[in-house]
């Protein structure tokens, strides 16, 4: 056998070598005496009389031999007449389930008739087929129970502890090895058990290694992943890892790491042999980091003067540039948007004027970025909002709301302290789509499953989410109870008392525009109303409608303490007070992973929002280290921006080496992939614009993709640009998962970009595109001035005519044998008159009316024609053209008829690259 050696941290094992040995290496001789034998060793012995427990033993055989799974009997209908908690979080349910004495399911008197020891024998017909054999220890377990009386969990039972799984990272050195995890739960009372043999196992990728039923993990191509452990609440991920090349450990290069996220990338990747790309030029950070940061392609003579700095901090002072600039702030807060769902549609009665919410909800979060609030502080002007400040009347709300609605001096919603929107929205007012939103927006998990059922990837069970949900039952959103009587006095003065619903909020909206004072709905929190359990269950349910569910005494959160919270003024204070605290396992991680994904194009923890036990971070160093430092930072988002772009990690080539060609998901190197949508888009209209329309984009981003406030089909803001932005991927905000958002390419995106009106009209809209500048350069476009000047000369010809006329007019009308000829004359000026009429008009409208690119045959210079193909390049792909670049362009361009229409197709070519639609 050959010997276990320890290398950096991690087992490094061979081929052959059994759990015996790995055990006796890690273990002393007391800790053996200490740990209870596994189930298969004492119950393969016929004469055993112990009885098995049900929590401990029972319910975990069952979920092992797939009895709770959601094929059979855990499913929501069971399977013939029985069902059991799916993965078996239920003990007091699946107990009585068992011992229905009706469904002879158990039978303590023959224990070998009993239906759950007789169906998986197959003895008698079922479904589910054989799942043990007979006299297998499998079988034994189950009919000691039974025999034993079939008790279920006692009241001082011990609880469920922790579970420990050794070895606690795998490293192969080549493809077929085997290592055998061993699982030992501990219990409150101190037991120790090995319970591999009843443990559920996972691979989180089979390519990489595959594990059996027995845990034992068997290696198959290089690269690094989990297998993951389920035992009770145990949810246990193990990394495993083989090197894909021979310079891995002490064979590995010396590459340089100058900040500690570097450090701990690198050594991540030393153990898997993977060596780091090179730092990217800096035609390609400019233009990354620029778009990552603030969502907007840096100008020409941006990366003119870029490239011509020799300041050796240069990138690091362009970031500092790039989070002051107004893209930062817009892009930003868009990202915050997205998962906070700020979506139109789920906020259209929420106030009297239909368009404000979404807008402010972004101008609130707006104004925050840009003053670079701590995002903690942000999340709680969120999550304790209500409606009114801090020592508000009803009275003062309103004159503050309406004078915010009519667009009053000195009153902007941004500068409350709270945005309430949140919880107004009409898909968030049930306290369980609350626990969701909230778990997902500030948490970033997934919890819908506890909703009904145990998580099936993590601790969560059914009544941890019940217990969570009353820290949201007492947020309510509608006319203040308390204030019942001022609201109605308004409407009835406003003489609107007669109308209800949407006419009410229709009548409310004209009448603020009109600069009358109108009522608001609120957010707000009454105080805990005791349960009565003798209420009419009718008025309860509509109590569950309206939001206003009876408040529970107490609530827990989740994976911590119990709190009373009746006694409470707001609830989510305790909930704002928990995500503040220093071991929050979820708050600072979820927000550190996102912005990592949104940089990386996927997270240290990928889903981004799937922050679960058996989805384990790729990195769990680097992703603590960033979550502590964060939190120390006081939550400072633009510190967390510094800390990953100033990474040479962040800065790597996207250009790849034999060592990490495959590698995707430890960040050896940059993986192109497509920009967002709403980027794209401004991406598009920026690089066909003029340098003047380019500075006035940059600097003003109230009409940019990046700037609207919210998603959703009514949202008037979107109606120009949606088709684009849908198909495109732009979030929806209708879900609890970033998956509302998408970068998976489609036919409808090339046909757009090759084909759209949309694209057609930003390189050739007039005045202010790239096009229309280089053909006034050419003299293709002739200059307003010009028209105006060449329409006034033909005015004042035309004038100069009907002077003329009306002086040989006025000559013929004394001459009596001259009608026929002062008929003409008549004729002919009342023709000038018409003319000079229009011409004028014509000359008035020059100044303001689009002009338009003409055809233009003539040659153009080989300096100017070089100098427009590298400004093309260098406004939509940030870097100057090739020379075999430049050369095909200059062809293309000189062998067109139409020099116009030939840098129009330079312009939509370009376009058209994947350099263009990529980040890289």
């Amino acid at each position: 056998m050959k010997s276990l050696k320890l290398y950096r941290g991690v087992y490094s094992l061979t081929a052959g070598m059994l759990a015996l040995a790995l055990f006796s290496l890690t273990a002393t001789a007391a800790d053996q005496d200490q740990v209870k034998q596994p189930v298969d060793q004492r119950y393969a012995d016929e004469s055993t009389q112990e009885v098995p427990q049900f929590q401990q033993h029972v319910v975990p055989l069952l979920g092992k031999l797939g009895c709770n799974g959601r094929a059979c009997h855990g499913s929501f209908q069971g399977k013939g007449d029985f069902r059991l908690s799916l993965f078996g979080y239920d003990f007091v349910m699946d107990h009585k389930e068992l011992t229905n004495a009706e469904a002879e399911r158990v039978n303590m008197k023959e224990p070998g008739k009993s239906l759950i020891i007789q169906k998986p024998l197959n003895e008698i017909e079922h479904e589910g087929g054989k799942r043990f054999e007979l006299n297998s220890w499998q079988h034994r377990l189950l009919t000691r129970w039974i025999a034993g009386g079939a008790q279920g969990v006692p009241k001082d039972a011990p609880k469920f502890d922790r579970l420990e799984v050794t070895p606690n990272a795998i490293q192969f050195s080549k493809e077929g090895e085997t290592v055998q995890l061993k699982a030992v739960a501990v219990w409150s009372d101190g037991t120790r058990e090995n319970v591999t043999p009843i443990c559920r196992f996972q691979t989180n990728n089979e390519q990489i290694a595959t594990i059996n039923e027995e845990g034992l993990v068997t290696s198959n191509k290089p690269g690094d992943t989990h297998v993951v452990v389920f035992y009770d609440a145990g949810v246990i991920p193990v990394p495993v890892l083989q090197p894909v090349s021979d310079q891995y450990g002490d064979k590995y290069p010396q590459v340089a790491a100058s900040t500690k996220v570097d450090k701990l990338v690198v050594n991540k990747l030393q153990k898997l042999g993977v060596v780091p790309a090179d730092l990217c030029d800096d035609t390609e950070f400019l233009r990354r980091v620029s778009l990552d940061l603030s969502g907007t392609l840096p100008a020409p003579h941006e990366v003119e003067a870029f490239l011509k700095n020799t300041s050796p901090n240069k990138r690091a002072e362009k970031i500092d540039e790039l989070l002051e600039s107004p893209g930062y702030a817009a892009w930003w807060t868009t990202k915050l948007c997205d998962f906070t769902q700020n979506n139109y549609d789920d906020l259209i009665n929420v106030a009297p004027v239909r368009d404000k919410p979404s807008q402010e909800w972004y101008d609130w979060i707006k104004k925050r970025v840009t003053d670079n609030v701590g995002y903690d502080d942000i999340v709680e002007g969120i999550l304790l909002a209500t409606s009114r400040e801090k020592g508000e009347n009803f009275d003062q709300f309103t004159k503050n709301m309406n004078a915010i609605y009519q667009g009053k001096p000195g009153q902007e919603f941004a500068d409350r302290e709270h945005m309430p929107y949140y919880w107004a929205r009409r898909n968030f007012r049930n306290p369980d789509d609350r626990v969701l939103g909230f778990a997902y927006t500030f948490l970033g998990i997934r919890i819908q499953c506890a909703q009904c059922h145990k998580h099936p990837f993590d601790q969560w069970t059914q009544n941890d989410f019940k217990e969570f949900r009353g820290f949201f039952t007492r947020v309510n959103f509608g006319v203040n109870p308390e204030s019942r009587q001022e609201y109605a006095a308004m409407v009835e003065e406003l003489g609107a008392d007669k109308l209800r619903g949407n006419q009410l909020l229709r009548e409310l909206n004209k009448q603020v525009n009109k600069g009358e004072t109108v009522p608001f709905m609120e957010v707000y929190v009454p105080k805990a109303r005791a349960a009565n359990k003798n209420q009419n269950k009718n008025k309860n349910k509509k109590q569950r409608r309206q939001g206003r569910n009876q408040s529970p005494a107490t609530a827990k959160l989740l994976g911590a303490e119990v709190v009373e919270i009746n006694e409470m003024d707001d609830p989510r204070a305790a909930l704002m007070e928990w995500l503040r605290r220093e071991n929050n396992p979820f708050f600072a991680k979820a927000f550190v992973n996102r912005v990592w994904s949104a940089y990386f194009n996927r997270g240290i923890i990928e889903p981004a929002d799937d922050l679960n036990l058996a989805n384990p971070p790729s990195n769990a160093p680097l992703l603590d280290y960033l979550s502590r430092e964060f939190v120390k930072h006081d939550y400072d988002m633009k510190w967390l921006h510094r800390e990953i772009a100033n990474s040479d990690t962040y800065q790597r080539s996207w250009k790849t080496n034999p060592t990490n060609e495959l590698d995707e998901v430890n960040f050896s190197h940059y993986i192109p992939h497509r920009m967002p949508a709403e980027v794209l888009y401004d991406a598009i209209h920026q690089a066909t614009a003029s340098d003047d329309a380019i500075d006035s984009m940059k600097n003003s981003v109230g009409e940019r993709a990046i700037g609207i406030a919210a998603s959703g089909v009514r949202n008037r803001a979107l109606r120009d640009k949606q088709y684009a932005l849908t198909i495109f991927g732009r979030s929806t905000r209708e879900s609890n998962c970033d998956c509302d958002r998408s970068v998976d390419p489609s036919l409808l995106q090339t046909m757009y970009i090759k084909n759209d009106n949309d694209v057609y009209s930003a390189i050739n809209r007039s005045n202010s595109s790239w096009l229309f500048q280089v053909g006034q350069q050419l003299g293709a476009v002739e200059a307003k001035n010009a028209q105006k000047t060449r329409m006034n000369d033909r005015a004042d010809q035309l004038k100069e005519q009907a002077q003329q006329l009306k002086q040989r007019v006025a000559q013929l009308k004394k001459q009596e044998d001259k009608k026929k000829q002062l008929q003409q004359a008549q004729k002919r000026l009342r023709s000038l008159t018409a003319e000079l009429k229009k011409v004028r008009q014509n000359a008035g409208r020059a100044q303001n009316s689009p002009t338009k690119v003409q055809t233009l045959e003539e040659p153009i210079s080989a300096e100017k024609t070089e100098e427009i193909i590298t400004r093309t390049y260098l406004r939509s792909l940030s870097r100057y053209p090739t020379e075999q670049e430049t050369e095909s362009a200059k062809k293309y361009i000189e062998e067109s008829k139409d020099k116009m229409a030939g840098i129009y197709d330079l312009i939509w070519a370009v376009l058209n690259t994947k350099e263009f639609m990529l980040n890289h």
